[in-house]
């Protein structure tokens, strides 16, 4: 039985636990919602800046894989086109015939012509460039070869300048023409087909520009003495004239190039290899728009994700850009406030709006870019080039020939935005938060005081010994009854999640075995329609010869085992090389490579997979004492993969691709690898192919195949 306290009454009981239990409701509740405000804004905080920085390290790797591939693009170009035979015929024509023209002298009126052409027509725009007075005799021709061309396919041109290299013959009579209006029209159609800005000749033996497809003022001039040695196309072209190795590609970095207007040209060069020896130089120009526009994504900042401030940028070993900040292009006036704020320095800003690009004369030295430069990745907030404080990523660029950093930013203020409403909303929600606790706490302080005390009476019997007493579950206690109702919802929870949890994984498990990984995330992910298209990858099919016949005696289960082991060596042979299994259908086996994730090398993996399964099926006849010959069909190609079915999904793969390699493994020989073009293109010299020729295909026609030789 309970005793008072003689020194409290009733009165007093009730009102001063009413009052702590007020305080400490009102405690709690304060400190529930000042912690959960606090840690929601700082995982709100971080969870945006993560998600931000990721999106701009994608959108910066991705812009990087794009100026990447389109210098290895150039490059692959640039060298086939110097190791064709019609360079070769081009460069022999060009350097005889400009070597006949400087032995002959040029007519008084010529060389006048050309240097009255200077004055009046190159110096205005030279001097608007340079923002001075040019020495403009410097620029002069330097030799009797430079001042006939020039004079009759640029002075006498009768196309305007941005056409000068629509005329294909000045029908002047020189060997020179004659081979120009053989060679020109090739070469002009390969500049605009493979992108170069200009292409140049130049005779590898005299150093002097023989040929060019714009008729620039350089035409005939010497890049080893005047003007023009020591631009970057004199240092690219000196660079590939002692090296005979027809796979050489010399690059130099983008520089003011005067004959191109003052613009930003970077130059490559390929030798010209004949019998051996270097004669002449083939260089192409490479245009900065080019890569402006790659790397602004042709000025669709806000569709490619960086919202109203966001960039990506290119810097090179000098700290200068190589494209061009956005808000040169939407706000001139805001960007040159933006320098001035900055700190660039005047002469900059002024070379800026006199050549009208910020290329190579705007100079960015922030953590970003020396981070870059210094070949490391990463990503923070710092201090942007206009000196606003910015979220950035940036990272080096894989050029040969160049030290680049790209770097993609977001002004923090708009990248923040939303925690700054969310601090606000927060805020808000948590005074009105506290307003409810106050009441909430004044509400449970007075309505719980009856069966407090006697959950009070209850604690006390059980400290004085009474382990019976069952104060939280007595019949008709509103808190023993919720207590227990606790108990038992935490067990059935506690059940139910551990069955839960065991079937989630079976899910898994399962899903995995019938999808590819990255597949099966994104249909865990929500979506509904899973169709991708892959430029490139390699299909194999392999099919047992007769099997079917030769398990037609053979009990089922023997069948399923034999075949059931096969497959399984075959899927481990696969794992092995990061090939993707995408279904067997009877005794036949489909893989792929080079999808869902690209790999470069899908071919050879996929061949060195198709070797292996032979091997495997020879082995495993031995080991079960049957006889099985395996043939297998490989082809490269583009194909559509992606889910198909409702309720029982397959991820599956179409394409003339697909049919092919079929019909390669149904067209092939017991025991061998039959393979189309493409892919012995890709491994004849890694593997030795015997031709086939053409044979009959389905719905192909006559198709060439080729067998591998074990």
């Amino acid at each position: 039985m309970l005793t008072k306290n003689p020194e409290l009454t009733d009165r007093d009981v009730r009102w001063g636990l009413a009052v702590k239990l007020f305080a400490i409701l009102l405690l709690l509740g304060a400190i529930a919602v000042l912690v959960t405000s606090i840690m929601g804004y700082l995982r709100a905080r971080d969870s945006l800046q993560e998600a931000i920085y990721n999106q701009l390290t994608t959108a910066r790797k991705s812009k990087a894989r794009q100026v990447e591939t389109y210098f290895r693009t150039l490059r692959n170009e640039l060298g086939h086109l110097a190791s064709t035979q019609m360079a070769v015929d081009a460069a022999r024509g060009f350097n005889s015939g400009f070597e006949a023209l400087e032995k002959s002298e040029v007519p008084a009126d010529t060389r006048r012509a050309v240097d009255d052409w200077y004055v009046t027509r190159f110096a205005p725009d030279l001097k608007r460039i340079l923002g001075k007075e040019p020495d403009i005799k410097q620029y002069f021709p330097d030799g009797n070869a430079a001042y006939y061309l020039q004079y009759h396919y640029i002075v006498a041109n009768p196309d305007p300048p941005d056409r000068r290299l629509l005329l294909d013959d000045a029908h002047d009579g020189s060997a020179w023409s004659r081979q120009h209006a053989v060679s020109h029209p090739l070469l002009r159609s390969a500049a605009k087909s493979f992108g170069f800005f200009d292409l140049n000749l130049i005779d590898a033996r005299t150093g002097r520009i023989v040929y060019g497809v714009l008729k620039e003022v350089d035409l005939g001039a010497s890049l080893r003495t005047g003007l023009y040695r020591q631009t970057n196309l004199a240092a690219a072209v000196a660079r590939c004239a002692t090296t005979a190795d027809r796979s050489a590609i010399c690059f130099e970095d983008f520089a003011p190039y005067a004959p191109s207007g003052g613009a930003p040209i970077a130059f490559m060069a390929a030798p010209i290899v004949d019998q051996g020896q270097v004669i002449a130089v083939l260089a192409a120009q490479l245009s900065i728009q080019e890569i402006d526009n790659v790397v602004t994504g042709d000025r669709q900042w806000r569709q490619d994700g960086f919202g109203a401030t966001g960039e990506a940028y290119l810097v090179g070993a000098d700290s200068r850009v190589r494209s061009a900040p956005r808000a040169f292009y939407e706000n001139r006036d805001l960007y040159f406030a933006g320098l001035k704020s900055g700190g660039q320095e005047p002469a900059n800003v002024d070379a800026i709006r006199r050549y009208g690009t910020p290329v190579l004369h705007q100079h960015i030295d922030t953590e970003a870019t020396r981070a870059g430069l210094a070949g490391l990745e990463g990503t923070s907030e710092i201090a942007g080039y206009d000196g606003r404080p910015t979220l950035a990523s940036w990272g080096p660029l894989g050029i040969p020939g160049t030290k680049w950093a790209l770097i993609a930013k977001i002004d923090s203020d708009e990248a923040l935005a939303p925690i700054r409403t969310l601090q606000r909303e927060l805020t808000l929600v948590g005074g009105l938060a506290l307003v409810v606790v106050l009441l909430t706490s004044a509400w449970l302080s007075r309505s719980l005081l009856g069966p407090l005390r006697e959950l009070t009476a209850g604690v006390r019997l059980f400290a004085a010994g009474d382990y019976g007493a069952k104060v939280t579950v007595r019949a008709r206690d509103e808190i023993g009854t919720l207590c227990a109702a606790f108990n038992r919802m935490v067990d059935q929870l506690r059940e139910k999640n551990v069955l839960i949890e065991n079937k989630n994984r079976e899910i898994e498990e399962l899903l995995l075995n019938v999808l590819p990984a990255p597949i099966a995330n994104r249909l865990r992910g929500g979506e509904q329609s899973i169709a991708d298209g892959f430029a490139e990858v390699t299909v194999g099919f392999a099919d047992i010869e007769g099997f079917t016949q030769m398990s037609a005696g053979m009990p089922p289960a023997d069948v399923v085992a034999l075949l059931n082991g096969l497959f399984s060596r075959f899927d481990d042979a696969a794992h092995e090389l990061g090939i993707e299994k995408i279904k067997t259908v009877g005794d036949a086996y489909m893989a792929v490579c080079g999808l869902p994730d690209p790999v470069p090398d899908h071919t050879e993996r996929m061949v060195r997979m198709a070797i292996r399964m032979v091997y495997i099926t020879r082995e495993h006849a031995m080991q079960h004492k049957v006889t099985m010959k395996l043939r297998v069909g490989v082809n490269s190609g583009p194909v559509v993969a992606g889910v198909i079915g409702k309720s029982k999904y397959i991820y599956d793969l179409w394409g003339d691709t697909v049919n092919l390699a079929s019909r390669m493994e149904s067209g092939g020989l017991p025991d061998m690898i039959q393979v189309t073009r493409p892919v012995y293109e890709k491994l004849k010299d890694q593997f030795v192919f015997e031709p086939r020729g053409a044979i009959e295909v389905k719905g192909k026609g006559l198709v060439e195949a080729w067998l591998l030789k074990l």
